[in-house]
């Protein structure tokens, strides 16, 4: 029998480790950021081409490397920041295991230009698949300048794994806007491909705040502040108003480094409740000062999930300090009704309350119940409800309204074909369509749903959405992210009717809208359409269009609760069982169920 266990090659071993740490440009962003912090900068540069995948650079002006230094920080677990076991538990930089820079060198092409401020001249080191492929002194302005060029270029196999463009960029923002609002002190710009994305002068916590997610915020923000003994905590949350449908814009952090924490989200949900919908999702960016030796954060290779030493502590401080911050500012719980414009034109809103009206609500038994002293529980005997029936007799209405439908409407999904005698709405939500084998009852949204995605569906293969050309553009202001994301979007949104132009510095100019939408709502209908895209996004089945048509399908439905003429509900119905597939959403939900005539006969014993 032969040996065959054996050591594997160093550059193998460093491949291999380097995909704990550098999955994705946005992985040596995070990784570089923080060594800039670490140096002690206060201005730092990131700059990218082809989202990260052909150069991903950070300039700093920190404290610099010493030429042995510089040659050392690429060797595996090489780190100035551990000398004993007990430093683990006392770590407050950014970087400490000393992975980053071997890693990096592992799978790329890597320049590095370090000068410290003593020194005439700096150090420019050269490296590929682990290796020094050139060494030589250089004149460069104090601090680093690491650029990793061509990531994965020698692991295709992982390259190929890479997602698009757009997606690399969207990952490689939120690493920036992580470091970024950590550091409010520092200065930070990105540059993609020759644009610059954010340019972050110093200031304060709040300002970065409103620099990174956008102006929406500025007077939105509420702020939390809270200190004991054990820990601290301080930051900002958003109004209840500002609450999303995805999580998007939630950030803790923990001694300046951002986490994910499922438990404290919890806490901060709990904060909230009863405040803003179970499906919606606050705003918060909370920075948690702890003693470092009550927690660990060597957990995971990102160092973004961390243990800490007594968790209820830390849950019941976070929960405790937002709802005081909550109650300080007068937040209190809300209900926020869209108001149905159906509604508006009902007599009782649209027309006036006259004198005579006047007089004759104060005539009613009514009335006298509430304004006269200890009478609210007392309603009249049978006398005083001798007209109950009124209530339910039909009301004169217009004829356009009520007018029977055409006997010619079909339900082409049922098997005989039956005709449609009638129509009503039930709960505002379901509309009844009856036949004589028995009735259908449809849920109205799901019915919109379905029709919506195969109109989108036959527009962006084919059938284009008419435009409506807007008479007075409207230049709207994007975040980054969300910039990145509408330039991926802008081909298929113009085969659905939106005509959107790039106008520079994350903003877009509104040209004009889908023809079925009201003009006036532009932009809360983009916003909307955006946000309802992002909650898509984590469903990695669906493709790109996919994700966005299911998106407009679901923003743009009526919603349960919307009252709808019987013109209204006529064309629904028309347009429903025009689908190819009419009886279930886009997301597998029944649009309509089926009663039969005969099944309720013997509800009845008939």
């Amino acid at each position: 029998m032969t040996d065959i266990i054996q050591l594997l090659p160093d550059n193998i071993a460093n491949q291999i480790a380097a995909g704990e740490v550098i999955q994705r440009p946005a992985s040596a962003v995070k990784e570089l950021l923080e060594n800039a912090v670490d140096a002690g900068a206060d201005s730092i540069r990131l700059i990218v081409y082809d989202a990260g995948k052909a150069l991903v650079q950070v300039i700093d002006n920190g404290s610099g490397m010493s030429e042995t230094d510089a040659r050392m920080a690429f060797e595996r677990h090489a780190t100035s920041k551990i000398t004993s076991i007990e430093d683990l538990f006392r770590i407050k930089t950014m970087g400490f295991r000393g992975e980053a820079l071997a890693s990096i060198a592992a799978v790329a092409q890597v320049e590095l230009k370090t000068r410290q401020a003593g020194n005439d001249t700096g150090i420019f080191i050269e490296m590929e698949n682990s290796a020094v492929t050139r060494q030589e002194p250089v004149a460069i302005p104090a601090g680093t300048s690491i650029a990793m060029k061509n990531l994965f270029f020698n692991v295709p196999a992982r390259r190929n794994f890479l997602k698009s463009n757009a997606a690399e960029l969207r990952h490689i923002i939120d690493e920036f806007i992580r470091v970024a609002m950590s550091f409010p002190e520092i200065f930070f710009s990105f540059t993609s491909n020759g644009q610059e994305v954010f340019h972050l002068e110093k200031g304060t916590l709040k300002q970065r705040i409103i620099q990174l997610l956008g102006n929406s915020y500025n007077t939105k923000l509420v702020s939390v502040r809270e200190q004991s003994d054990y820990m601290n905590i301080y930051g900002f949350v958003g109004k209840p108003e500002t609450a999303k449908k995805t999580r998007g814009d939630q950030y803790f952090f923990v001694n300046n480094r951002f986490i994910r924490s499922a438990y404290l989200n919890h806490a901060l949900m709990n904060a909230f409740n009863e405040m803003i919908p179970r499906d919606s999702f606050p705003m918060y960016a909370l920075f948690i000062d702890l003693d470092p030796a009550q927690l660990d954060i060597n957990v995971h290779p990102t160092k973004q999930e961390i243990k800490f030493e007594d968790e209820k502590i830390v849950y019941a401080f976070v929960q405790s300090a937002v709802k005081h911050a909550l109650a300080q500012f007068s937040i209190t719980p809300t209900l926020d009704f869209e108001l149905d414009m159906a509604i508006e034109h009902t007599d009782a809103v649209s027309k006036p309350f006259t004198e005579e009206k006047i007089s004759s609500a104060e005539r009613s038994p009514l009335f006298s119940t509430f304004i006269q002293k200890n009478q609210s529980h007392l309603i009249e005997g049978r006398g005083g409800l001798r007209n109950w029936k009124d209530f339910y007799e039909p009301a004169e209405s217009n004829n356009e309204v009520n007018k029977p439908l055409h006997e010619d409407m079909r339900v082409t999904s049922l098997k005989n074909k039956p005709q449609t005698e009638h129509l009503f709405q039930l709960h505002f939500s379901f509309i009844v369509a009856q036949h004589d084998k028995g009735y259908l009852l449809i849920q109205q949204q799901n019915a919109h749903e379905r029709i919506l995605y195969e109109k989108f569906s036959g527009a962006v293969n084919g059938k284009p959405i008419a435009t409506q050309r807007s008479l007075f553009p409207l230049t709207m202001e994007f975040s980054a992210a969300d910039t990145v994301l509408l330039h991926e979007l802008l081909p298929d949104l113009v085969h659905l009717g939106y005509s959107l132009e790039p106008f520079g510095n994350n903003t877009f100019v509104i040209q004009g809208i889908p023809a079925d939408i009201d003009p006036g709502n532009e932009k809360k209908t983009i916003e909307r359409m955006l946000e309802q895209y992002k909650h898509f996004s984590n469903d990695l089945k669906f493709s790109k269009r996919e994700k966005l048509l299911r998106s407009l399908a679901l923003q743009q439905s009526v919603k349960a609760g919307n009252l709808l003429t019987e013109r209204e509900m006529k064309a629904l119905v028309d347009d429903l069982f025009d689908c190819e597939m009419p009886n279930i959403t886009p997301n597998g939900k029944p649009v309509y169920l089926e009663f039969w005539k005969e099944e309720l006969d013997k509800l009845f014993g008939r």
